[in-house]
């Protein structure tokens, strides 16, 4: 399966903006950001004309796909089911983003980036309403119970990410049990539990030339 095997620092640098891509790092001097604050390459360092229209359009968009770490072809697939649904198409498309099991895995705590969440997901640590689910894309539904397994509640990787999350908070339409490892999909994400700075009209913009 195609994925970006490069590293993650630089589309931070790129974004100009932290995407919490690795995790506690991030929050800690070491951070890209911190250190070089300017786009990767060459010319990184050169002044260069601020984006405009089109290319501001294209830096909403690809700073979404980063911050999920999706692919461009998966991205475009959401965007197209978000524009068949009611509703307002860019809150769609980031509500569906939100409802991913590895994002939802990593809003619990139990992974301090998407991509350990992924991990997880992939190697079936996870299950949901008791059933061993390996799909980092699996959409959850309110009702659902998103469990760690039986097997897996001692990996002493899912309890550091727990204690290192204590401050990040769980989003109001997840409910955490912490201390059995579980929690109950209590409702639909909404917009104002995306915690992050995104201008999703842009991405629709982008999409709709």
């Amino acid at each position: 399966m195609a994925r970006y095997r490069e590293a993650v620092c630089r589309l931070c640098r790129r974004e100009g903006q932290k995407l919490f891509l690795k995790g506690q790092r991030c929050l800690t001097d070491k951070c890209a950001i911190e250190k070089r604050n300017f786009p990767p390459g060459q010319h990184g360092k050169s002044r260069r004309p601020k984006p405009q229209g089109y290319g501001i359009q294209l830096r909403e968009k690809q700073k979404v796909r980063r911050l999920y770490q999706i692919l461009e072809n998966q991205f475009r697939n959401y965007f197209e089911k978000a524009a068949s649904r009611k509703g307002v198409t860019g809150e769609t498309l980031l509500l569906m983003l939100e409802q991913r099991l590895d994002n939802v895995v990593y809003r619990l705590g139990l992974a301090t980036s998407r991509a350990e969440a992924r991990q997880l997901v992939r190697h079936g640590h996870i299950e949901v309403s008791g059933r061993k689910v390996s799909i980092p894309s699996f959409h959850v539904v309110p009702g659902q119970e998103v469990a760690v397994r039986e097997k897996s509640r001692k990996l002493e990787a899912i309890q550091r990410s727990l204690d290192l999350a204590g401050n990040r908070g769980v989003p109001p339409w997840l409910a955490l049990d912490r201390e059995n490892l579980k929690a109950q999909v209590v409702s639909v994400p909404k917009r104002e539990d995306v915690n992050f700075p995104i201008q999703e009209q842009m991405i629709v913009e982008l999409y709709s030339k």
